[in-house]
Formats: C-alpha cells, structure tokens, sequence
C-alpha cells in the first residue's frame, strides 16, 4: 500500500524501504504514484499539464529516475518541470573533487555514502573500499561514462582546496558482478541515454558548496544543459548537504536554508 499525503498543493510519497525492500522498489513506487496522480489529476483538483516532480538527496536520486522513465509512457501528458535539490547522480566516481574536499563534512560523509548504497542493494559491506576505488567498473563503463563522470566538466572554480585527480584503480570482474546494479541508470541516472535526457522537462538543480554531491550535481546539470534541456541552477554558497530541513523551526536553522527553499518556490512561481 503506498501512502501519499497531501500539503496545499504538495504531495508527499511514502514509498517501500530498503533494506526490507531492495531496489527497484523505491523508484517504483514513487513512479506508480505519479502515475496515478496524472492519470487522476481532476479527481485531486490538480491540472495534469502542471505536475512537477521533485526531491532532496535520494529523494532527488527518485525524481531525477521517475522523471526518466515518464518520458518514455507516450499516452500519459509531459512533466511540466523538476526539482532536484542535491540527487545522487553517480557511483562510478567517489574521488570527483568534492568527494575530497567535503569527505568529512557533516551530515554525509564519503564512506557513508558507499556504505548507504550497499545497504541499500543488500551487498556485502566490506566492498566498500574496492567501490572507493572505482574496482567495480567495467573499462567498457569508463569508455562509456567516462566523458560524463570527468573533472574536466566542471567550472575550475570547484576544482580548488587541494583536489588531486585519482584515476580509477584497475578493474576487478568479481565486484562488478556483485555490485552491477549501482551502475544502472534505474539508480545512477548520470547514466541515461541522450535520447531520454533530450526529452526531460524545465528543471531546477540545487547544489551545495559544502557536499560530498556537489560534482555529481553539476555534471548532471551539464548533461541536461547540453541535451537542450532548460535548466535553472541554484548554488548555496555555504550549503551543505540535507540544509533544507534547517530553512525554519528548528534551533540549528540557517539563513541559507530559507533562500534555497524560496529559490524553489520562486522556480515554481514562474513557470
């Protein structure tokens, strides 16, 4: 049974978790919901030619997968736009600058973010290091999404605060056979074909200076940018990853945080 609730002119998914739930269930649900949200949009007063899909951090990973496979249903009307605010986009690359330079900046860490995605599939943990160091991908993958995943996509100006490159450490078939399915596009959506990005709606991205996601944010943002896709961009200067659920209420809530979520509903404004 999946749960949606209802804020104004807002809904919320409550979708299956891992790891009770392994992948694809999560994006299946969110997409089912969507689905039937624009199969049945007078029946909850919403025009179907105005739906937007959206989330923070993996609730963008979801986003950045239903807006993907929904280009692909022609009988259903188009998205009018996304938001996505710090996805994952990736998990060939964990030394793109901003894995190095925001390893240990709270609240997602390097390593947790491999070791979330193994939890996440059911791997085995101890993987981790051969997945930090890039064993896991296929040279035919790197030939692929190499001009994707490069540090050579990226403004100069994120290239800064001691970043060195590391190349990926050779490749070791055995990971790879355990762990294909974080390469998939169903999950690292960096990796869609030009033929689905070209057809994506208007979007919004949101990035953080101070984010282990930062770069993955980015080139996926130069994805959709050289696939024609419209795209607005918000950078938080001194952001850092999940600062949305800090923009009020909350003793820890930051200025920053407010100006990213009127960025938002500004974007919305105005479409």
């Amino acid at each position: 049974i999946l749960e949606v609730y209802r804020f104004d002119s807002v809904l919320f998914y409550s979708y299956r978790l891992s790891p009770e739930h392994l992948p694809p269930a999560q994006y299946k649900d969110c997409l089912a919901a969507t689905i039937h949200l624009i199969q049945n949009a007078a029946s909850h007063g919403v025009d179907p030619s105005k739906i937007i899909v959206g989330g923070d951090s993996a609730g963008g990973n979801y986003a950045c997968v239903v807006a993907q496979k929904l280009v692909e249903i022609s009988d259903l009307p188009k998205l009018r736009a996304q938001v996505l605010i710090y996805p994952l986009t990736q998990t060939m690359d964990f030394n793109l600058p901003s894995y190095q330079q925001n390893s240990s900046v709270p609240i997602l860490f390097r390593e947790n973010v491999v070791y979330l995605c193994l939890k996440y599939f059911g791997k085995d943990p101890s993987l981790l290091g051969q997945v930090l160091k890039g064993s896991h991908v296929p040279d035919s993958m790197r030939l692929k999404y190499g001009k994707w995943v490069s540090p050579d996509n990226l403004p100069e100006r994120f290239k800064g605060r001691g970043y060195k490159q590391v190349p990926l450490a050779p490749y070791e078939p055995e990971v790879y056979r355990q762990l294909s399915e974080i390469l998939e596009a169903d999950f690292s959506c960096l990796f869609a074909e030009d033929s689905v990005i070209q057809k994506l709606p208007e979007t919004l991205i949101v990035s953080c200076e101070y984010d282990i996601l930062r770069d993955e944010v980015l080139l996926y943002k130069k994805r959709l940018e050289d696939n024609g896709v419209k795209v607005s961009w918000f950078h938080v200067e001194n952001g850092f990853h999940g600062m949305i659920n800090f923009f009020k209420g909350c003793i820890f809530a930051f200025p920053a945080a407010a100006e990213l979520t009127d960025s938002i509903v500004d974007f919305v404004k105005n479409l």
